[in-house]
């Protein structure tokens, strides 16, 4: 009983350890595990690729209970070796955050903005999201890049935290994976209308506690951009159903009422028009409304780091007292 004790509990430190190699030195700029997989799961995609849904379920279940397997065979390995399950599971941690990297593009986009390089900030856009920046103003690409922040926090940080914390090792990475796969194959277009549908449908599910804490999250922490936590909640209670996402329309919802702004209008993906529902109602987003966006989303992957932690170890004691 004391060793699964000292097991949840290295586990808990692992994750905070990881946040804080995050935090302190991001994502590697070569060899970074998450592109790995991603090179893994395209290969597995040229010989599974089908118009067809079983094609992409199959492809879906190789990719992430590979991972799955993987962290489950690193669990049983250091179940007697706190130490190790420390380290593995800080090991893991890092490679699946990406709130230092998301806060270093945004603060990036605002820096070319601010000193009036549009066209680098077009260039930088790609690395946050999908949309087709060439024709997009200042003001527009700021619009992008707080939407992308809000619901990046969410898929980057408080999900991977949340399944950390559920699932140890196993659920960092299995997260990982189908955050991963989605943003590869779930998207909706000739080639993947079918075979993505189950990595799209996999990662809703995976998001969808994550997502509303996000919201709930970033309306606490409001006061900390100089926003409102009532504003925040009543936007996100509101508005955060709008969204064609079950998910990221929390998220958005909530960083617009907890900045004071409205999201949501036309993006162009690839040539294809899609209008969002607004949300929120205050002003459209500036370009000095990204500093704000990041320093809220900061907040929030603090505070989703300390419910983690926290949270890792009232499963420690139950366990114990079991």
């Amino acid at each position: 009983m004391k060793l699964a004790c000292g097991a949840f509990d290295a586990t808990a430190a692992g994750i905070a350890l990881g946040v804080a190699l995050d935090t302190l030195i991001g994502d590697p700029r070569r060899g970074h595990p998450v592109a790995l997989f991603g090179r893994a799961a395209a290969a597995l995609e040229d010989r599974l690729y089908g118009d067809a849904r079983p094609n992409g379920a199959a492809h879906t279940l190789i990719c992430v209970g590979a991972v799955a397997a993987l962290g489950a065979a690193a669990h049983r390995a250091t179940r007697a070796r706190p130490a190790a399950r420390a380290a593995v599971t800080a090991a893991a941690t890092w490679a699946v955050l990406g709130g230092t990297t998301l806060g270093r593009e945004g603060e990036a986009l605002a820096r070319s903005l601010e000193s009036g390089d549009l066209e680098a900030a077009r260039r930088r856009l790609p690395h946050l999201v999908g949309r087709d920046p060439s024709g997009l103003s200042a003001d527009e690409i700021a619009r992008a890049v707080v939407e992308s922040v809000a619901e990046n926090t969410s898929d980057a940080v408080v999900a991977p935290l949340v399944w950390g914390a559920v699932g140890g090792v196993p659920g960092l990475l299995a997260y990982r994976a189908i955050n991963t796969l989605d943003a590869m194959v779930g998207h909706r277009s000739p080639r993947y209308a079918r075979f993505g549908w189950a990595a799209a449908r996999l990662d809703d599910a995976a998001n969808l506690v994550p997502a509303r804490l996000t919201g709930l999250l970033a309306a606490a922490c409001a006061p900390l951009a100089g926003g409102s936590a009532r504003r925040a909640a009543r936007t996100l209670r509101r508005d955060g159903h709008r969204h064609p996402s079950p998910n990221a329309g929390r998220c958005e919802a909530a960083f617009a009422g907890a900045l004071g702004l409205t999201l949501g209008g036309r993006n162009v993906y690839h040539g294809r028009a899609e209008d969002r529902p607004e949300l929120g109602d205050g002003d459209r987003p500036r370009v000095r409304d990204i500093r704000r966006a990041v320093r809220l989303a900061r907040a929030v992957s603090l505070s989703a780091a300390a419910i983690a932690v926290a949270g890792r170890a009232v499963l420690a004691r139950a366990g114990s007292g079991r």
